[in-house]
């Protein structure tokens, strides 16, 4: 039937109907907080260009767990910053690493908390690549090895889920078949398994003081004109071993989330990265926008497209208005 007799504006007369057939919800039960722990003690050091968001010392990211799960986010995504770097990252992985001791200390003292760790190098290698160099580019095969030995040190130290954001090949098989051979069968990976070389990730990498020192991670990280790559990705990371999948950037790659939900029978992740939570910040503050409907609906379209998980630096505030 059509108009006259269909009106689609009849399901929209009022706030209470809109709810009752609204097809999209965001959950805080969805949502995963990044955070950034330094060394140091009450060290809480303001991050420029992603405002509301620091570098914490130990302490203070137990505090602004308990402050997080208070407030219903039960799940953060841990990112260090070390006391010195090396050419490798193989300072990432003692079992004393900054997220280690973090990890350790936050179990401690809260319960009801899901930990996850990115494992990659770029925070901790002085060139700022997320591997070993050889011949001026990251040698796929070598850092392998040393993102095993951070899952393998991440593991020992109880976090509850790993997160392999460098975009080497073979990683995900790797680091699954390391966990296996320790006895950390139920460990699950959450690769980042369509992650482009963006644009948006520029806050992050003063967040993280993981800028490469050269180049760029064009040669690993993907061409964002191709999306039918990014499924051989994720296809590939599920054969090896992946318990989720994730699509980053989030807002510019709607399309890749929607085709990987339609494509593949796995739970989908999406990080709302630091250039879309910046240029939202940076709006609001001209009074541009208004920050809540604003937010509700980015992440209400992500989550729309297909992703299970939305891993964003608003989730404290959406927290507050849900």
């Amino acid at each position: 039937m059509s108009f006259p007799t269909t009106r689609l504006r009849r399901l929209r007369k009022n706030s209470i109907l809109r709810k009752m057939v609204t097809e999209t919800s965001i959950s805080r039960d969805n949502l995963v907080m990044p955070l950034f722990v330094c060394p140091g003690n009450n060290v809480k050091n303001p991050i420029n260009s992603m405002p509301g968001n620091y570098q914490m010392s130990v302490d203070n990211i137990i505090k602004e767990c308990k402050d997080l799960v208070d407030k219903g986010i039960n799940s953060i995504l841990l990112f260090g910053i070390p006391e010195h770097k090396d050419e490798t990252g193989m300072v990432a992985t003692s079992d004393d690493a900054i997220v280690q001791r973090a990890i350790k200390a936050i179990k401690k003292e809260i319960s009801d908390i899901f930990i996850i760790a990115d494992i990659c190098n770029c925070e901790y290698t002085t060139h700022g690549h997320c591997g070993t160099i050889v011949n001026g580019d990251v040698d796929n095969d070598l850092t392998l090895e040393t993102l095993a030995q951070q899952a393998l040190s991440f593991a020992r130290v109880g976090v509850d889920m790993v997160a392999p954001s460098d975009m080497m090949d073979g990683r995900v098989g790797r680091i699954r078949q390391a966990l296996d051979k320790d006895g950390f069968v139920n460990l699950p990976i959450m690769a980042y398994s369509a992650k482009y070389a963006s644009a948006f990730y520029g806050p992050f990498r003063e967040a993280a003081e993981s800028a490469p020192k050269f180049g760029n991670r064009a040669s690993y990280q993907m061409n964002p004109a191709n999306s039918s790559e990014a499924m051989r990705e994720i296809a590939l990371d599920i054969e090896e071993g992946a318990d989720i999948i994730m699509v980053k950037p989030a807002l510019s790659y709607l399309d890749v989330i929607r085709r990987a939900k339609d494509e593949f029978n796995i739970p989908i992740a999406a990080y709302n990265v630091s250039g879309e939570f910046s240029m939202v910040k940076a709006a609001v503050e001209k009074g541009w926008i208004d920050e809540k409907r604003i937010v509700t609906e980015i992440l209400t379209s992500i989550k729309r497209a297909g992703s299970d998980i939305i891993i964003t630096y608003h989730s404290k505030d959406i927290a507050g208005w849900l």
